[in-house]
């Protein structure tokens, strides 16, 4: 499909979307190709009903992975970074890392390249679907996971090499550490600015989609000068962008005697090991969380194990020029080809992208028929085995179940 027009993003932050945007797309590797087939079918079919025809998006592949190494030889090229980065909305599948290939992470480089910082991550119970908490449905929470440093800066020295023995050098001789000969180093970087547009990020959703609280997770305390700084700038930037929405918890006992004002937003923090304890057992207490990189990473990966695991998990990477969204599990490349897994993550997704563009009744549309379809116990095989009397279906099926339901 041609003739669509670009996204173009606004000064002050705002989309303005064409009645036909031109959207990139990454089909993955792996099972990517399946999933993508399966979620093209299901937005084009919701955005079609939803405006009656007079919106359409125009997709653009864009090459990355496998693919894009076949034909261009590069896993990711230039031309790809550069023409999501125009279109400001992509989707992409999953996709492989190469091993050897001097990448570390597809993923961790396209968020880095292209400054996505704010990985999001809305965690929500969808009725039916088999979960090993007592009460799922009392979970609803979106975590802002900073995306572009911690551990994931990839600051690191192997053991017994050149760059580990002079690091280990410096160490020892010049701050006063005592590291061993065989030490492998690492380095997490955590800076004021990176944190502060995250966590303004994360308290901007909340306030626009009505949470009560913005809770940030951190090690701070051991971690004093990385994670605990965290929580530290996280507060400043609270109150700086938002002193007029925002109290603390500590405000919120001493001045308001626990009752929470309706337009006031608590900003609370939680030490990492016993947040993961309270979203178990108080989920309730918990909307928008905004994290570190690598919590961020586990928290997320966590909770989506509590309301039926990462194939009902969908994701984006948001900067302040671009979003991509993406299916947030791996490219299980035992089932390619096979049209067998589950494809809900990168269809939420998508359903999360057309939100992101303003088309919300196209993305309610399609949580609702996908809730429907999974009641109705048609679905693929990782729910199947979970759910009795289930009727077991392929990957392409399962989307035109939900393309079914939303006609």
């Amino acid at each position: 499909m041609g003739n669509g027009k670009i996204i173009e993003k606004q000064a002050d932050g705002s989309l303005e979307v064409p009645e036909l945007p031109e959207i990139p797309f990454i089909e993955g590797d792996g099972i990517g190709p399946d999933i993508w087939r399966a979620t093209r079918m299901v937005i084009d079919s919701a955005v079609q009903k939803a405006f009656d025809g007079r919106r359409q998006i125009s997709w653009l592949e864009v090459l990355a992975g496998e693919k894009g190494f076949e034909k261009t030889g590069n896993w990711l090229p230039d031309e790809t970074l550069e023409t999501i980065r125009n279109h400001a909305v992509a989707i992409k599948g999953p996709m492989t890392t190469p091993v050897g290939k001097g990448i570390r992470s597809l993923n961790v480089a396209i968020r880095q390249k292209l400054d996505l910082y704010a990985c999001v991550r809305p965690v929500k119970y969808i009725e039916s679907v088999p979960s090993p908490m007592k009460r799922p449905e009392n979970i609803n929470m979106v975590v802002f996971r900073e995306n572009t440093e911690d551990l994931y800066a990839g600051i690191e020295f192997q053991a017994g090499s050149a760059e580990a023995a002079k690091m280990r050098s410096f160490l020892n001789e010049q701050m006063g550490t005592s590291l061993s000969a065989d030490t492998g180093i690492g380095i997490k970087p955590i800076s004021a600015t990176n944190t502060k547009r995250l966590v303004a990020r994360a308290i901007a959703y909340a306030l626009e989609n009505g949470f009560s609280s913005v809770t940030l997770m951190h090690k701070g305390n051991i971690m004093k000068f990385t994670e605990g700084a965290f929580a530290q700038w996280a507060y400043e930037v609270a109150k700086e962008k938002f002193s007029d929405h925002t109290i603390t918890e500590n405000e919120l006992y001493d001045q308001f005697e626990g009752k929470q004002p309706h337009d006031k937003l608590v900003i609370k923090d939680r030490i990492a090991d016993m947040l993961f304890q309270q979203v178990l057992l108080r989920p309730g207490e918990y909307g928008v969380i905004a994290t570190p990189n690598l919590n961020g990473d586990y928290l997320s990966d966590a909770l989506a194990a509590q309301v039926g695991g990462l194939g009902m998990a969908p994701g984006a990477n948001i900067g302040d020029r671009c979003a991509v969204f993406e299916a947030t599990h791996g490219t299980a490349p035992k089932y390619a080809g096979l049209d067998k897994v589950n494809p809900s993550s990168l269809i939420l997704s998508g359903a999360m992208m057309l939100e992101h563009m303003g088309w919300r009744e196209a993305s309610e549309l399609i949580r609702k028929a996908l809730q429907a379809t999974i009641q109705s116990k048609t679905v693929t095989y990782d729910l199947a085995r979970q759910i009795d009397g289930a009727s077991e279906v392929k990957c392409s099926e399962f989307a035109r179940a939900i393309v079914d339901r939303i006609g």
